[in-house]
């Protein structure tokens, strides 16, 4: 007997494509929920994703450490926390973004709306309360703020209300009337 009878047949090297190596989940990759045009949902939603809402959605919608976006064909009648909330269609409810709201032009809100930065575009509608939320303490410690000593004389803090006033009209320029 050969020892080339024995052995196993060897395959050439094939030029075919190998089905991609699976990635980690640790690896997140544009990952976000994404409810279609064509979709109803009633109840309430908790998402670990962004979120894209271009159908109907009624209920409670909860995102609290990412972005809910409604887009412009989106129809909700929800209350929604999230930290961040853009509307470019219409929404019925109540908002809690954490961090930040914005009304695009298209986008239509009629609730009352609670952030720490709210940005609502000309042509958008909204019908509520605004309640713009302070920092907290730790965001307070990272903010910089100039000392007094660097301002100019003219920008130093007012003592009493009567300079704030003297000092505000003062500076006006008033075109003459002939």
């Amino acid at each position: 007997m050969k020892s080339s009878d024995n052995e196993m047949p060897q395959s050439a090297p094939s030029n075919t494509m190998q089905p991609p190596a699976r990635v980690s989940p640790s690896a997140k990759v544009n990952e976000y929920s994404m409810i279609g045009k064509s979709i109803v949902v009633k109840g309430e939603i908790a998402a670990s994703d962004p979120l894209y809402i271009y159908g109907r959605v009624e209920g409670l919608i909860n995102a609290p450490a990412h972005r809910v976006t409604i887009g412009k064909e989106g129809k909700v009648k929800a209350d929604i926390s999230a930290r961040e909330v853009v509307i470019m269609g219409d929404v019925c409810g109540n908002l809690n973004g954490g961090d930040r709201v914005e009304i695009r032009s298209d986008g239509s809100l009629t609730g009352n709306l609670a952030a720490h930065r709210i940005c609502i575009e000309d042509g958008a509608f909204l019908k509520g309360a605004i309640d713009v939320l302070q920092a907290s303490e730790t965001d307070e410690a990272e903010t910089l703020e100039e000392p007094p000593s660097a301002l100019e004389p003219d920008e130093a803090a007012p003592t009493a209300e009567s300079d704030l006033d003297h000092r505000t009209w003062e500076s006006v320029a008033v075109p003459e009337i002939d």
